[in-house]
């Protein structure tokens, strides 16, 4: 296809030999419009039709109600992570202390029982005062942590759906209904 050809030489870029003279020319008009516009006062921020605004270096800065949401949502998923673990760490570890020295029975497959297969089963099981069934309630503890934390990423979604309709931004509250409706059919296609 493409021959290399060995015998180009590439020209030099910088001259030694060559000398750069800078000239200073006057002002031929001083009546010009440079000096009317450096009296005029420039605006540093300049107003965007989608209520976003854009300084003199072309950063976007956000109004306070995109910053109270951002704020608002980065504290949802921080807090919701954070106790969602909290949860299944208190179970794990109230797991263990009542059930620890138990030798593990890996002789037959014991499948999660019935009552943990649904988050309203969870919710009694937590609730219920006794222990049976081999810890049950204790378990129910850790499948609530890990249901607060599958919920976490949920309610985000849901919060910024209710903020973009307020916003009436429907490009985002058609995509954040789609993002909305997956999460839900997967979560709730499990049952059915």
């Amino acid at each position: 296809m493409y021959k290399f050809n060995p015998s180009f030489r590439w020209p030099l870029l910088a001259q030694p030999d060559r000398e750069v003279v800078t000239l200073t020319l006057p002002q031929e008009d001083s009546d010009s419009n440079i000096e009317q516009l450096k009296e005029q006062p420039t605006s540093t921020v300049a107003q965007l039709p989608n209520s976003c605004e854009i300084d003199v270096n072309n950063n976007v800065t956000k109004t306070s109600s995109e910053q109270q949401l951002e704020y608002l949502l980065s504290n949802l998923m921080k807090y919701g992570v954070l106790i969602a673990s909290a949860v299944v760490l208190v179970g794990g570890i109230l797991y263990l202390i009542h059930h620890g020295a138990e030798p593990a029975g890996y002789h037959f497959f014991q499948a999660v029982p019935l009552e943990l297969r649904s988050p309203v089963g969870v919710v009694n099981a937590v609730l219920s005062g006794s222990d049976a069934y081999g810890g049950l309630r204790l378990r129910a503890i850790i499948q609530l942590g890990l249901f607060l934390l599958i919920a976490t990423p949920v309610v985000r979604v849901f919060i910024s759906l209710l903020a973009f309709l307020l916003q009436r931004e429907f490009i985002y509250v058609i995509v954040t209904l789609l993002v909305l409706s997956s999460l839900i059919y997967s979560l709730v296609g499990a049952y059915y």
